[in-house]
């Protein structure tokens, strides 16, 4: 049997834009993405912490260090900039190997994205 655990999280960033004209994803900060173990195209789960509003979409790579965190798409009719959003992959396993399995968990700091 397999199960869908949290495979990688980054909790508590500031949305830095909402671009609504255009093709769809979020795009995240390269260095953000690398902490978390996420790659591009992955699917994540977004949820607003301002809003409540929670969705899936697929990711987009950032320019490293800018912080950016970036709802593309009718996605951006979910977000406002400066919207604290948490950000969700999930991956499908094994029961056995699930109940071993150490998720990516990431803290920036939700003032610039930061990770320190």
């Amino acid at each position: 049997m397999n199960i869908e655990v949290v495979k990688s999280k980054i909790h508590r960033v500031k949305v830095t834009g909402a671009e609504l004209n255009y093709i769809g994803s979020i795009t995240i900060d390269e260095d953000l993405m690398d902490a978390a173990n996420i790659i591009e195209g992955e699917r994540v789960y977004i949820v607003n912490v301002n809003n409540g509003e929670r969705l899936n979409t697929y990711v987009i790579k950032g320019e490293r260090k800018s912080g950016d965190i970036v709802l593309n798409g009718p996605a951006a009719r979910k977000v406002a900039k400066d919207d604290i959003i948490i950000i969700i992959s999930y991956a499908s396993m094994e029961f056995e190997v699930a109940k071993k399995f150490k998720p990516s968990i990431i803290f920036p700091n939700e003032n610039d994205n930061s990770l320190t």
